[in-house]
Parts: C-alpha cells; structure tokens; sequence
C-alpha cells in the first residue's frame, strides 16, 4: 500500500471533538454517556462573569467497554475555555475516577481513559479548579493500584498545567506527532522568562520542545501513535490488556532527579541535549 493510499484510509483523531474521540475507542455500542449535557449541570461560576457556560462544562464522562473490558472514559473538550478545568468538570472527571476505584474494590474491574485535551485551571474559577485538578490526581492514583488509568495526548490544545502533572501520574500515556506535553505553556514562558528564552510564536522550535514526538524519544510518554483512530485504539486497548506497568512512572522519582541534576543550566536546553540525558550520559551540555 503507498502512503498516500494509506493516508486516505486513516481516520483522523485529532479532528474529532471530545464525545466523537470518546464513541470512537469505545466498543462499538457500549457508550453510556453519565450526566450529560440534558442534566444541565454546568458551572455556576462563568455566568456570573458574563461568559456562556456549556451543559455538560467541556468534560465528558461515559462507561463502555474497549476489547469487552469495562472502563471508564472522561474526554476534556479543547474547544470550551481551551479545555481548561472548572469547579463542575472536575468534579466529574474526578468523581468517575473514585466511582472506578470502588468497582475495582466490589470485584468489577474497570479501568480508565483520559482523553486530555486541557491548558490547566480555568483561571475563571481558580481556586475551586486547582482543588478539582487535586482530587483527579488523588483519584489516579487510587485506581492505578487495579487497573491502568490510560491518558492520551492528541491535539491540538495539548496537556499543560495541573493536569500535565495528572498525565504523569497515568499508568501508562500515549501521544500524537500533534501532541504538546509541558507543565506551562508557551505563553507562561515566554511572559516569565522572556522572549529570548521562549518564543510563544514559533512552532518548530516549541514542538521540538514539548511535542509528542519529543516527549516519546525522551522517554517521559509510553506510546506514540499516528493520528488515526484505529491506531489509537489498538494501542490504548493493548495497554487494558496488558494491566497495571511493573512500575509507575511516578515512583520513579530518583530517576528524573538525578537526570535533572545533569543539566548544565547555564546554557541554552536543545531538544538533543534532552534526548541525550536518556542515551548518552556525556553528552554536550551535561554534566558528568
């Protein structure tokens, strides 16, 4: 097959909006979508700043099953607020995590899916989003003694702020060539540290950077697949089968720190430099 005609047959991920990208890793005919937008629970808190609130709060929360598995998905809606985390989907994201976690203790097994599309806190809602974005963490790493939590990075708004730390925790985490993956995000850079050090504007060098790509050859993801829905189904339903990793990556802590204790942060960080703190402990730029 050439490329062209195998690029014709995929079907793209990235495009698709969060409930789309929730039916298409599902079992065909097993998505049962859980408060959804005609239950009317939206945030109480964006109104009140004269913004228009979304029925189901850019977060959408369903059970089905991948492979005849049971999970539980929750897919953030870049397009609402940037896929920023309020107060309500929050809450929902985090209450279907602990729900799952119960399962797992009452001998159903469920595992779950994070369909992360999201900058950060919804800064409207401030400190109620970043006690929701705690709650998720708590809730991963909860279920994660069971079954896999499963975190998928796509595109096009990438995974930024609290809830990049959320991804760490996943069990296991996949990414797209379109895929950004950092705990700030250009702008906050750029705006903290100054254009010099991070030019929002340019997009070579950010997705050098925190791309998907990047993040894989770095080793800080577990899966890298092509925008294409079949390709990513069939690695997010491998992991389900496979269960929970031998070790988190959260655990592995000495690790990443003493990689970061070879930076030379004196001078500039190039994306090799980064990939060499994985290959080649002498590199140029680090130190010894």
């Amino acid at each position: 097959m050439t490329d062209t005609a195998r690029l014709l047959q995929q079907h793209s991920f990235v495009e698709l909006g969060a409930r789309q990208r929730a039916k298409a890793l599902l079992d065909e005919g097993s998505f049962r979508e859980l408060i959804d937008p005609f239950d009317r629970i939206m945030s109480p808190w964006l109104i009140k700043q004269g913004i228009v609130a979304q029925a189901d709060d850019g977060v959408i929360v369903a059970k089905g099953t991948v492979g005849g598995l049971p999970v539980v998905i929750a897919a953030i809606e870049g397009a609402f607020q940037g896929g920023s985390m309020g107060e309500v989907g929050g809450a929902k994201m985090a209450g279907a995590l602990e729900l799952a976690a119960e399962d797992n203790r009452n001998g159903i097994p469920t595992a779950a899916i994070l369909l992360l599309e999201t900058g950060g806190v919804r800064l409207q809602e401030a400190n109620l989003g970043l006690a929701a974005i705690a709650e998720i963490h708590a809730a991963i790493v909860d279920l994660r003694q069971y079954q896999p939590v499963i975190g998928v990075v796509a595109g096009s708004v990438g995974c930024f702020g609290g809830m990049s730390i959320a991804a760490g925790l996943c069990s296991y985490l996949l990414v797209t060539q379109e895929a950004r993956l950092g705990l700030n995000g250009p702008q906050v850079i750029e705006q903290e540290a100054g254009i010099e050090e991070y030019d929002s504007r340019d997009r070579p060098f950010i997705w050098s950077l925190t791309g998907g790509e990047q993040r894989y050859a770095s080793h800080l993801v577990d899966g890298f697949a092509a925008d294409d829905v079949q390709a990513i189904r069939e690695q997010v339903t491998g992991w389900i089968s496979l269960g929970v990793p031998a070790q988190e990556r959260s655990s592995q802590y000495e690790t990443f720190l003493h990689r970061l204790a070879r930076l030379d942060t004196a001078s500039q960080i190039d994306p090799q430099t980064v990939r060499d703190l994985y290959t080649e402990p002498q590199s140029k730029g680090v130190k010894p």
